[in-house]
């Protein structure tokens, strides 16, 4: 029993007999973690991040990168030591115990759910995008934005989260040739947008540097500074624990998953900076602040409209991969919940193609209604905010379990994990006190809801406590 409430047990991969042959060394491992990373962040939170700290958005996307290591370095030594389902729900849950996973599993379902949504609303603004300058068509505003943004509702983001969400009801599985094709797609077109930009930077459109200063401040109800972008372009990092899960399939698990998540991550963080550098310094940012498809528009703006179109094109075909990834990673953490008997076991019953058909479908219909209704950096920001408070609970998780279970054999052990796992913490508690007020107020509200839902239901349905654990 924990401080808070019963503790799952520690089930190793070896005892299971189901141990995973190793195959992997670290050059796998940095292209694993570099395809997982690069994604829909550059693509949709550019411009939002320059609005919000003009060129000093490449701090932003630095020490996004430099906190997103520490911790997951912390997922990669916790994925190693307890190798079953649930991420950072299931991680929590055994270190600290039941009414602490509950609340991270909680989080986890609103990170995921509205990654989707901030992805769905990206890939609507690329559809507008591609559409008007690319075929000259002209959709009606009123259906492309959300009410606060002065529309009624948008509905390509409405209609592509339904789609994805009738995908998996079907069973549809990605096959790993696509995904394979996809980043390609994703890189060659960030690599064309650096290439073609580059040659346009002006020394000029740098300066001043931080327009709005290094701490997050309130202006006009938003709040501005590299901080501040620092807060929403988080998101951009989303799919390191691509690395850190296939930690059992290392062949030197100690070289190998340190240099591929480190290695990941500077790389992309390289790319992040130099696509983000070379939009700013090609075109002055306000021209393309908050524009969710910044990059296509940032091409026009420098007199290459076929690239914009092809690039445009780009995130279209593959933005709606990643919205499938998330829901289907949200449906199988509810599933997880639910075998522990934290949520109705209803919940966990799969069709006749083996997918959990209840649970996606209100994850879909969550997802829709959020991409329809809610502005891209307002999802965004709450999105971030349950991926910061699970990066918490897996880092000081993996300092509990050190220091609780010091000589259990662990296949990789974070380096200085005392100075990693504080900063870990702080970083991402920095960067949480930098998101916009509202979004930190809907936290803690949809947190007391969770714990509403748990002590009038999960507590007394626990599998633990009815294991008398």
């Amino acid at each position: 029993m924990g401080l808070f409430g019963p503790l799952k047990p520690l089930v190793r991969a070896e005892e299971d007999g189901k141990a995973l042959a190793k195959t992997l060394s670290w050059p796998h491992l940095m292209a694993l973690g570099i395809g997982g990373i690069i994604g829909t962040g550059i693509y949709s939170l550019t411009g939002t991040g320059a609005g919000l700290a003009g060129p000093g958005v490449l701090v932003s996307f630095a020490l996004c990168g430099l906190v997103c290591a520490c911790a997951a370095l912390c997922y990669t030594e916790m994925s190693t030591l307890i190798p079953t389902a649930g991420s950072a729900y299931t991680y929590t849950y055994s270190a600290i115990g039941e009414v602490a996973g509950w609340i991270v599993g909680w989080a986890l379902i609103l990170e995921y759910s509205l990654a989707c949504s901030t992805v769905a609303v990206s890939w609507s603004a690329h559809l507008f995008g591609w559409l008007h300058d690319g075929l000259g068509l002209q959709l009606p505003d009123i259906l492309m934005h959300a009410p606060h943004a002065g529309g009624l509702v948008n509905l390509p983001a409405v209609l592509v989260s339904l789609g994805v969400m009738g995908l998996l009801l079907i069973g549809a599985r990605e096959s790993a040739t696509l995904n394979i094709l996809l980043v390609i797609i994703k890189i060659v077109a960030l690599g064309a947008f650096v290439f073609l930009t580059l040659p346009h930077v002006q020394a000029g459109n740098y300066d001043p540097f931080a327009p709005y200063g290094f701490l997050a401040q309130e202006m006009e109800g938003k709040k501005y500074g590299i901080m501040a972008a620092t807060a929403i372009v988080f998101f951009a990092f989303f799919g390191f624990d691509a690395v850190s899960t296939s930690a059992e399939e290392a062949k030197n698990p100690g070289r190998d998953l340190t240099i591929g998540i480190l290695g990941s991550m500077a790389v992309s963080t390289l790319i992040y900076m130099l696509v983000a550098g070379s939009a700013i310094g090609a075109v002055d940012f306000h021209k393309f602040a908050f524009s969710g498809e910044a990059l296509p528009h940032v091409l026009r703006e420098v007199g290459y409209p076929l690239m914009a179109t092809l690039v445009g094109l780009a995130a279209i075909v593959a933005l709606p991969s990643v919205i499938l990834v998330m829901m289907y990673g949200q449906s199988r953490i509810f599933f997880v919940m639910a075998r522990d008997g934290l949520l109705p076991k209803v919940v966990s019953k799969v069709n006749k193609k083996g997918s959990p058909a209840l649970i996606t479908l209100v994850t879909g219909v969550f997802v829709a209604v959020f991409a329809g209704f809610v502005p891209l950096d307002e999802i965004a920001a709450l999105s971030n905010a349950g991926t910061l408070i699970a990066f918490i609970a897996v880092a000081l998780s993996m300092i509990i379990l050190r220091r609780r279970f010091p000589d259990l054999p662990r296949t990789f052990k974070v380096p200085a994990y005392i100075l990693v796992g504080v900063a870990t913490i702080l970083g991402c508690g920095f960067i949480f006190y930098s998101l916009p007020v509202k979004s930190q107020v809907f936290t803690f509200i949809w947190m007391a809801i969770g714990l509403v839902v748990y002590f009038s239901y999960g507590r007394w349905n626990s599998r633990l406590k009815k294991e008398g654990a």
